[in-house]
């Protein structure tokens, strides 16, 4: 099929803050879009898949000057760490915007100077509670206990000239748009949550530059002011496409965006304050926003108050690969919540080592495989990817022809192909399991194993009995460790269960129905719980 005949598909993600190394959130974002657009590229479409870094801001100002460099030396730095995490994360982004880049800045100027012209953007002043990591003016009445409503962290009290954008102009544009397009917000919730929590109480006019510091992008026409975040920020998804330049081939080719992929924790942003801008220039809104599900650790938010905002490195440090964190989020459909703990992660280490050594099982395998067979196992999987984008049971599928007793390059072929849509590498499976180290079984964990191996053999159902029992203890005391929850459930992949609670599946299901009888757990599609 020739490129001129495809159909498009344009995929974002949000804009990451380089202040410091991205922590697994923001990870697990990017993991969602590439396996979407990985998809999106094997059935066919032409893909353009947006990702980048937002680099303005007072935060990084700040931080620049405490290690005595430029604003510009530091996001240079953290940014290229960011590209190798996405290199060994084998994310296939077709395009890298920075908010430093010279067509962006040039970009964001003409649109700033457009609004202005227009009358959308006005000049007064402001004062109220500022979040300087958020980038948040907020009103007294609007903080929690005295703290940003949406970090919780402390505020400072700010006063300064700024311009303002008229949002309240298109609010009502805006509720009937929403309404008219039930799917442009997903999941349903949080479009309720837009409409009735902002969009109906009313809008206040939004703080689009700023006086106190000049890391950003100066106001052409009046030059003490730097354009603020917002315009700045959110208008990447069209200044990457060469809106606002000489060339705007790509925008016309690829604008409106199919896909925003962002958090929760950012839809206001993207479901308000951007469909309005673009309003205000005159341009079609995106097809979809969709906030994916929350990833959570240890079964609750991820914050640096509770010290658990975990980056990449650390997980590294611990002997868990970055593709097998790719994998780890695999786990969970993007539209529920995943839930990160370092055993999980680590099980998930291990069942990637067995994918790798399927694999390479099956590279070298000699036997011949029936044509009808291969086929029906790729329309399953596509199928089921296909059936918005379910990658657990995709992967149940993967591993149903890993564990496929009959050994052939024509089931590696066609895990390569499924490849094209996990980004797993699967392709260099021998070099990473020859680099990689065997890691011994703790003794307890061996001699229950031995035993249940033994009590299979000799037909000993009371050594059973009380293998059960004792898997029904690990389990108690697994969710007790883990504020209740476990990403596990009765269809969860044997491998993964193998790794984390290093018994067969038969068992573990045993062990929870033993449990569900005695109503100390219950069972949903996330995961199992305490009750």
């Amino acid at each position: 099929m020739c490129n001129e005949c495809k159909k498009t598909f344009y995929i974002t993600t949000p804009i990451y803050y380089p202040s410091t190394k991205l922590h697994i959130g923001n990870t697990y974002t990017t993991v969602a879009a590439d396996a979407i657009a990985r998809f999106k590229r094997l059935t066919g479409y032409d893909v353009m898949f947006l990702t980048g870094t937002d680099e303005h801001g007072q935060k990084i100002q700040r931080i620049a000057e405490e290690k005595n460099i430029t604003p510009k030396e530091h996001v240079d730095e953290v940014v290229a760490g960011i590209k190798d995490l996405w290199k060994m994360m084998n994310i296939s982004y077709d395009k890298f915007i920075r908010t430093t880049d010279e067509y962006h800045v040039e970009a964001v100027q003409k649109i700033f100077k457009k609004l202005y012209d227009q009358g959308d953007i006005y000049k007064s002043s402001y004062e109220g509670m500022y979040c300087t990591p958020c980038e948040s003016f907020w009103t007294e009445t609007q903080l929690v206990d005295g703290k940003c409503p949406d970090c919780g962290r402390p505020v400072e009290k700010s006063k300064e000239e700024a311009y303002f954008f008229k949002m309240s102009k298109y609010a009502d544009k805006l509720i009937k748009y929403i309404e008219d397009h039930p799917d442009f917000i997903q999941p349903e919730s949080r479009k309720n949550e837009m409409i009735n929590n902002f969009l109906k109480p009313g809008l206040q006019d939004l703080c689009v530059s700023r006086t106190s510091f000049d890391w950003g992008i100066p106001v052409t026409f009046d030059t003490k002011h730097v354009v603020y975040v917002w315009i700045d920020a959110l208008t990447n998804y069209i200044t990457a496409l060469g809106y606002g330049s000489d060339n705007t081939e790509k925008f016309e080719k690829y604008w409106p965006a199919d896909v925003h992929l962002i958090g929760k924790d950012i839809l206001r942003f993207h479901t308000i304050y951007w469909p309005i801008m673009l309003m205000a220039l005159d341009l079609p809104l995106p097809k979809k926003v969709f906030g994916h599900g929350w990833l959570l650790v240890d079964g609750g938010k991820m914050s640096k108050s509770l010290g658990n905002t975990y980056i990449l490195d650390q997980l590294q440090e611990k002997g868990i690969e970055p593709l097998a964190y790719k994998l780890f989020c695999f786990t969970a459909h993007y539209r529920t919540k995943l839930n990160f703990t370092f055993d999980t992660a680590l099980a998930t280490q291990k069942a990637l080592t067995r994918l790798r050594e399927g694999f390479v099982k099956h590279q070298q395998g000699t036997e011949n495989i029936d044509e009808q067979e291969i086929k029906e196992y790729e329309n399953k999987f596509l199928e089921t990817i296909n059936d918005d984008l379910n990658m657990p049971a995709a992967m149940g599928i993967v591993w149903e022809i890993v564990r496929n007793e009959h050994k052939s390059n024509h089931f590696a072929e066609l895990l390569l192909k499924f490849d094209k849509v996990l980004g797993l590498d699967l392709e260099n499976s021998k070099k990473y399991l020859e680099e990689s180290k065997n890691v011994e079984l703790p003794e307890d964990i061996q001699d229950l194993i031995e035993k249940r191996k033994e009590a299979r053999e000799n037909k000993d159902w009371s050594l059973s009995d009380q293998i059960r029992d004792e898997l029904k203890e690990k389990i108690l005391d697994y969710l007790k460790e883990n504020n209740g929850f476990m990403p596990f459930n009765d269809k969860t992949p044997a491998e993964l269960i193998k790794e984390t609670f290093h018994t067969s599946k038969n068992y573990f299901k045993m062990a929870l129905g033993g449990l569900m009888k005695e109503e100390k757990i219950e069972q949903n599609s996330e995961g199992t719980k305490l009750k």
